[in-house]
C-alpha cells in the first residue's frame, strides 16, 4: 500500500488563545495532508468533537481552563494521536509518559510543527496499514462481553450501532451488546469493507440495499446518512461501481 493511498489525517486544535488557534490552523493548511476539521477553545468542547467526529491527531495546549489538556488527554478511553502546544517546558516529561507524537514550544517555528505532523503522519501509516491488513482469508474477530469472549465473522456484520455507553453489533439472525466505543471497533476493521455513515452508525458497505437521499437500507432497516458523509459515501463506495452514469 503506498502513501498516496493514505487518506489526510482529520485534526482538532484545542487551545483557549484565539491567536494560538489561527497561527496553528494557518500552519495545518500548509500541509496536504491534513485536514482541520475544527478548533476548539476548550478541551469540554474538544471531547464532544471527538465523540462526533473522526480525530485522527489532536493539537493539544495544556494550560486551559476547567479541565487542562493532560486531564483532558488522560481521560480519553481510545485518544487520538496528540502534539502538545505550551509555553510550558516542565510538562515535557508528562506528556512522553501519555505516548504523545511531539511536544512543541510557544512560539512554534514552522520548522518544527512541520517535523512533528511528519512523525504524527508516519504513526498514522503504519496504523492505517496494519488495519488494511485484515484479509477476506481471516475474517473472524473476537468481541468481549464482561469475561466471555465471542467469535464472530465481521464478513457478517451488517452494521454497527453506537448506544452512548455501549455499542450493537447488528446481524442478520442477531444482535450483540458490547462495551467498546465506536471508534475503537471502527479502527479495528477494514476501511476498505465498513464505513462511517453518521456518528451513530458504521456500515459493512457489502451489504448496502439502496441509497435513497439521505438515508440508505441495509437489510430492510433505514439509516440515516449525515450530510457530511453523503457525499464521500458517494465517491468512494457508489460511483467506483456505478453502471449507469
Amino acid at each position: 500500500m503506498s502513501n498516496n493511498n493514505i487518506p489526510k489525517m482529520k485534526c482538532l486544535i484545542i487551545d483557549d488563545e484565539p491567536l494560538a488557534r489561527f497561527y496553528l490552523k494557518d500552519m495545518a493548511d500548509q500541509i496536504d495532508f491534513l485536514e482541520v476539521v475544527d478548533t476548539c477553545a476548550t478541551a469540554l468542547e474538544a471531547n464532544n468533537k471527538i465523540q462526533e467526529n473522526q480525530i485522527d491527531l489532536i493539537f493539544l495546549d495544556i494550560n486551559m481552563p476547567y479541565l487542562t489538556g493532560l486531564d483532558f488527554l488522560e481521560q480519553l478511553e481510545n485518544p487520538p494521536l496528540c502534539i502538545f502546544t505550551t509555553a510550558y517546558s516542565e510538562y515535557a516529561l508528562e506528556g512522553y509518559r501519555l505516548q504523545i507524537v511531539d511536544y512543541l514550544l510557544k512560539p512554534i517555528a514552522f520548522n518544527r510543527f512541520y517535523q512533528a505532523v511528519n512523525k504524527a503522519q508516519q504513526q498514522f501509516i503504519l496504523f492505517e496499514r496494519s488495519k488494511r491488513n485484515i484479509s477476506l482469508d481471516d475474517p473472524y474477530l473476537y468481541v468481549r462481553q464482561s469475561d466471555t469472549f465471542i467469535k464472530v465473522s465481521w464478513v457478517d456484520i451488517l452494521y454497527i450501532e453506537s448506544m452512548q455507553n455501549y455499542t450493537k453489533l447488528h446481524f442478520k439472525d442477531k444482535t450483540l451488546v458490547i462495551h467498546q466505543t465506536m471508534k475503537a471497533i471502527e479502527e479495528s476493521l477494514s476501511p476498505e469493507h465498513f464505513f462511517r455513515i453518521h456518528k451513530s452508525f458504521l456500515i459493512n458497505i457489502t451489504h448496502i440495499e439502496m441509497i435513497a437521499g439521505g438515508r440508505l437500507y441495509i437489510n430492510k432497516t433505514e439509516l440515516p446518512i449525515s450530510r457530511t458523509r453523503k457525499e464521500e459515501l458517494l465517491n468512494q463506495v457508489v460511483y467506483k461501481k456505478l453502471i449507469s452514469k
